[in-house]
């Protein structure tokens, strides 16, 4: 299967005057095409800044970003130009943001921002063009060709966000990120948009990344996870086998801080303690202080993230011979 994006070591780091913030540590993951991945963990874990690095959307002048390896299929996202970058975002890559009102021009109607962010890309494209790829988008993600002419104020939130998604399909990118895009959203058209979402990829074949801190986002609606803490990624693997045993100790304290819809009723658990103080190097493992089931390893060094026999990996002692 064709890979279409691959992270070897990704690290990023907040810089000011007096204070360095490294905010993603040594995160590595790979996405094939046709794949949905579920980025998951709590806030401030590092996962939009994770996912602002691969767009290249993080300042220069506050931002250092270093890593082994960033690549967009034959793409080299570290060694290309801001031009080039630019030509990408949109045609190969694209992202809807949490709150689409924030992405959107309150003075516009919907037809001028698409009309200019369509011809960015292609400036030769008559409005007939662009009103007849819209209206497939449009229709996609379940909404009247009448969007096409309201300004933002005139339409719901569910109906922005869905909007947004359709301006994000209109060069059919081969990778679409969503950063905590159904967050804002009321329940049942948090589902509904979902739903549209998974539709929508077998239609189009796209490649999706979902980050998230709802684990019922992504068991609904991605096919792989991987789970971040303070920067780090801990956890990867196929959502079926992650959701029901998974081997990570945070992954467990997530699945328990979040209600079940299914089984046997069971009380709700909050992780004890804070996020680490992302200022400082850790020598150990990341997760040890408020881990429940850390041994004296955990304290003296810190685990990586090793392959299991059913295509995830885990960076917890447990899993690789004790904490002793």
């Amino acid at each position: 299967m064709r890979n279409v994006l691959s992270v070897e070591n990704l690290n990023v780091t907040y810089v000011n005057k007096s204070k360095r913030v490294m905010a993603v540590r040594n995160a590595s993951f790979s996405i094939n095409r046709g794949d949905s991945l579920g980025i998951v963990g709590e806030s401030g874990s590092g996962k939009s800044t994770l996912a602002m690095a691969i767009l290249g959307l993080l300042p220069a002048q506050t931002t250092q970003i270093t890593g082994k390896a960033l690549f967009l299929e034959d793409k080299d996202l570290f060694s290309i130009s801001e031009k080039e970058m630019n030509e990408i975002r949109w045609k190969k890559l694209a992202v809807v943001f949490q709150k689409a009102m924030n992405s959107l021009s309150p003075v516009h109607r919907i037809s001028e921002m698409i009309e200019d962010i369509y011809c960015v890309h292609e400036p030769r494209a008559t409005k007939d063009e662009i009103r007849q790829v819209t209206f497939r988008l449009l229709k996609l993600v379940n909404l009247p060709e009448r969007v096409y002419n309201l300004y933002p104020h005139e339409m719901s939130g569910g109906m922005l966000q869905r909007v947004a998604i359709a301006i994000s399909l209109l060069h059919q990118p081969q990778l679409l990120i969503f950063d905590e895009a159904t967050t804002a959203l009321d329940v049942v058209t948090q589902g509904q948009i979902l739903n549209e979402i998974v539709q929508m990829e077998k239609e189009l074949e796209t490649t999706r990344i979902m980050i998230t801190h709802d684990m019922s986002v992504v068991a609904t609606s991605c096919t792989k996870i991987a789970v971040m803490y303070a920067g780090e990624i801990v956890e990867t693997g196929f959502v079926k086998d992650v959701m029901v045993n998974p081997s990570h100790p945070y992954t467990k304290a997530l699945l328990k801080s979040f209600p079940s819809l299914k089984g046997e009723n069971a009380k709700m658990e909050s992780i004890p303690g804070f996020l680490p103080d992302l200022t400082k190097d850790y020598p150990y493992c990341i997760f040890a202080p408020r881990c429940s089931e850390a041994g004296k390893r955990c304290f003296r060094e810190k685990p990586t993230l090793k392959p299991d026999s059913i295509g995830g990996a885990s960076a917890c002692f447990i899993q690789q011979g004790g904490v002793e």
